[in-house]
């Protein structure tokens, strides 16, 4: 399958990159991962997903989780978990309805990062979700290509911490704010029900903005 689609080319072609674009893909794209790109991608502790739903509509998510959060099963597939989130499971589904990924993984500090574009099925039976404890899902994916990228417009940024959020070595995570939203209650999956009242009480929107706002989840 060709890596660079007509529109894509055409652009290409309007400001003079047809000779430059074969060249980076030629330099850079690859079928495989390589040891750096596993090195890499096994160091990250988040990447950014993006995945497009059966009309068509895309969105991206923030996954993060333990470093090592993608695993990387041989040079031609990776594997990552779900953990728990809003109940909406944008990405989930949308994985199930066209199996089309895109995965970014970035490093801040360097700065420094490499983009995957796979082919992905998500199980609620895999075998690797007891590497992952929390997890609720397991997203296998074929790597169709990756290629690092040009650190040139990322800005430097220093961690600071890791969340709090990261599921401990037996899948405990704390109890989220958003869960104590008032207007939420009755709508918590069964085993959420009442712990609001016993993780500090229930909130209202607006204090839970104000929650966001202060640096809180």
């Amino acid at each position: 399958m060709a890596f660079y689609t007509e529109s894509q080319k055409a652009m290409q072609a309007q400001f003079d990159s047809l000779p430059l674009a074969a060249a980076v893909e030629t330099a850079i794209v690859r079928d495989e991962l390589d040891e750096m790109h596993q090195g890499f991608i096994e160091s990250r502790d988040y990447f950014f997903l993006s995945t497009v739903d059966s009309s068509g509509c895309p969105t991206v998510s923030h996954k993060g989780g333990p470093p090592g959060i993608v695993t990387v099963l041989d040079p031609s597939t990776i594997a990552f978990p779900n953990y728990d989130g809003n109940g909406m499971f944008l990405s989930m589904g949308n994985i199930a309805d066209t199996a089309k990924i895109g995965l970014l993984f970035m490093d801040f500090e360097t700065p420094n990062r490499i983009r995957v574009q796979a082919t992905a099925k998500v199980s609620s039976d895999d075998e690797l979700l007891s590497r992952y404890p929390g997890a609720n899902l397991i997203v296998r994916a074929h790597v169709d290509k990756v290629f690092i990228n040009c650190a040139r417009y990322i800005h430097k940024h220093t961690r600071v911490e890791t969340s709090p959020y990261v599921p401990a070595s037996d899948g405990a995570q704390p109890f989220p704010a958003w869960k104590r939203i008032d207007f939420l209650q009755d709508s918590l999956r069964p085993e959420d029900q009442g712990r609001a009242e016993l993780e500090g009480g229930v909130i209202t929107e607006d204090e839970y903005g104000a929650k966001l706002q202060a640096g809180e989840s």
